[in-house]
């Protein structure tokens, strides 16, 4: 793959739970059809008032396009202080960590 790209998102966030599952499920169901998704792992701080997700790309360029649209997803629902942090993937080293990289 070579340019294997993680998106990392973590924002304010004061809805937990089980509802809060149920309420985004539509939109997980939109992430998962996004270009150039691998996978993402929902996170959850509720201590912090934090929350945000893990994201595999299969380019820097899918990644910093679902930025884009996802920040301004966002935004439209009163979220601000997003931060968003890119990371290359050594990926000789990740599977043997047993990283879910196809």
């Amino acid at each position: 793959m070579g340019d294997v790209t993680v998106l990392i998102f973590d924002f304010p966030n004061d809805a937990f739970g089980p509802d809060r599952t149920e309420a985004l499920k539509p939109l997980a169901e939109d992430i998962a059809g996004q270009h150039g998704l691998l996978w993402k792992i929902w996170t959850e701080e509720p201590a912090r008032g934090r929350a945000g997700g893990v994201y595999l790309f299969e380019s820097r360029a899918a990644a910093e396009a679902y930025h884009a649209m996802h920040a301004k997803r966002l935004a439209a629902r009163g979220i601000t202080g997003i931060e968003a942090i890119y990371r290359g993937v050594n990926e000789g080293l990740s599977r043997i960590d047993r990283a879910p990289i196809p």
